[in-house]
């Protein structure tokens, strides 16, 4: 590997054209600029400079290595001027992981509001569900998580992880309009006849493993209804496409409900079904990004979805 003051000589003596006139703006004596080239040829294993006249020009491969000398110097450079703005600036990466309907709704305009206002923050994103993303959140891969967490399977998260609940809304039973109970408003988890309905019904459903999932499967099976869970899709819209085919029910929350297909009816439930959009980050990690990133999400939830209101921390989140 080479040394960077090295390659600081080459590149000034490359600007300048003479050893001595490299060692005047470098501050050195022409011996110690000549010492470091002799050792930096050693390292490449080319001759980087030759005679010329009184003074000396750079060889085809000092010439090459002079190129990257310049990069190298002019990215170290602004890394040292990226961590000297490190308390006054928001900047650097920011990796953000996040189910799809919060990705969806909360992140197009808090991602708009950080380039506004933080131009040297570089974002990235996936999606993909809790189970997937608090291992990688925990490892260090990602910084901020936006998952959800459904009454009936609480959110698990490792030691170390802060929550912010960002959202609470209701969670509904979607049919098509011709279901047989899509005239209904409301479906009694504990009466015979609507149970046995839900029973003879196919289910799109997030994959297991998943907390809609899990929560479909323990909100029927506690009252005596295993589910015909036929379709795994991801996607709560993908599911809704197979509702309003009249191929499938689902249970699909407040966020996806605004952008369904208009033959699929709501019923909310009867003890009802809820879910929180949290977010989750490392307490050790809370770097400024991941500050800015909240703030911008708060102001998402307020303008982006203001039918669903923000619900306050509850025990054993952030204050």
């Amino acid at each position: 590997m080479f040394s960077i003051d090295r390659l600081r000589a080459l590149a000034a003596v490359a600007t300048h054209g003479s050893i001595a006139r490299a060692a005047r703006t470098l501050h050195m004596t022409p011996s110690a600029v000549s010492q470091q080239l002799a050792k930096l040829e050693r390292e490449a294993g080319h001759a980087l400079l030759q005679p010329h006249g009184r003074s000396v020009r750079l060889t085809h491969a000092g010439r090459v290595l002079a190129g990257h000398a310049d990069r190298l110097i002019a990215q170290l450079a602004s890394a040292q001027a990226d961590l000297a703005d490190l308390g006054s600036e928001v900047l650097g990466p920011l990796r953000i992981g996040g189910v799809g309907s919060a990705v969806r709704t909360l992140l197009p305009d808090a991602l708009a509001a950080l380039a506004a206002e933080h131009p040297r923050l570089t974002p990235t994103v996936v999606d993909g569900e809790a189970v997937d993303l608090l291992p990688r959140l925990a490892d260090g891969e990602l910084d901020l998580l936006l998952v959800e967490s459904w009454t009936t399977r609480p959110l698990a998260v490792p030691e170390g992880v802060r929550l912010r609940t960002l959202i609470g809304e209701e969670v509904y039973v979607a049919l098509s309009v011709h279901h047989p109970l899509a005239g209904r408003s409301t479906i009694d988890l504990a009466a015979p006849a609507d149970l046995r309905a839900l029973a003879d019904t196919a289910w799109a459903c997030c994959p297991p493993g998943t907390e809609p999932h899990g929560t479909l499967l323990q909100t029927l099976r506690a009252r005596g209804v295993e589910p015909d869970i036929r379709y795994l899709l991801a996607d709560h819209l993908t599911q809704l496409a197979l509702v309003s085919r009249n191929v499938a029910a689902s249970l699909t929350p407040a966020m996806s409900r605004r952008l369904a297909p208009p033959d699929v009816r709501f019923l909310a439930t009867r003890p009802a079904l809820r879910r929180d959009i949290r977010a989750a980050w490392l307490a050790r990690a809370q770097s400024p990004p991941v500050r800015a990133c909240l703030s911008a999400i708060a102001t998402a939830v307020a303008t982006a979805v203001p039918e669903v209101p923000e619900v306050p921390d509850g025990d054993g989140e952030e204050g």
